[in-house]
């Protein structure tokens, strides 16, 4: 494994470390974990809304924990940093800005005007 590639994967642990005590606070805050909705009718309706606005946070987390687990399966491996599309390196100026990015940017962009 590169000093790069090492590097990274500490990027990775960390984030993933950080998203995982993130979604467990969503995912608890939705449930209710700390008490019961509020009594006030107004007040439900607004703790309903800030649910949903929750929920969603916490499936754009769940989606970037899959992605960062991928990403650290592909270290273990040995192919990480190479694009699943065409199979070549993927540079690490993208690696960095985006370590858990399995596609070039070339076939990243292919792939959304799909």
């Amino acid at each position: 494994m590169s000093a790069e590639t090492d590097r990274i994967r500490s990027i990775l642990l960390e984030r993933r470390e950080e998203l995982q005590k993130r979604v467990k606070t969503i995912t608890d805050d939705v449930r209710h974990v700390s008490g019961p909705l509020s009594s006030d009718f107004a007040e439900q309706a607004v703790e309903r809304e800030n649910e949903e606005v929750m929920d969603a946070l916490g499936e754009a987390g769940r989606v970037e924990l899959r992605q960062i687990s991928r990403a650290l399966a592909r270290i273990e491996q040995g192919d990480y940093g190479i694009c699943i599309g065409c199979g070549e390196q993927i540079p690490l100026s993208r690696l960095e800005v985006l370590p858990f990015s399995d596609q070039c940017v070339l076939c990243a962009e292919e792939g959304d005007r799909r």
